[in-house]
């Protein structure tokens, strides 16, 4: 085996306001208030926690991705 690194993607994303639910290649998923709704690369929609957001995507236009809670 041999290491590799994931290769950098630009992915649309919103953060939802409310609870939602979403059609993605798993089936329905669920995403509570605040949490981001990403378009991926191959234009599949996916929600993705608040905090796991935060940690692992950082905005490119150089306005804020906080909504205030």
């Amino acid at each position: 085996m041999f290491r590799v690194r994931k290769k950098p993607v630009i992915v649309q994303a919103i953060q939802v306001k409310e609870d939602f639910e979403v059609e993605t290649l798993e089936g329905t998923m669920k995403g509570k208030a605040y949490d981001y709704l990403v378009r991926g690369i191959e234009g599949e929609l996916y929600p993705v926690d608040r905090t796991i957001f935060l940690k692992t995507y950082e905005h490119l236009d150089g306005s804020t991705i906080l909504l205030d809670r």
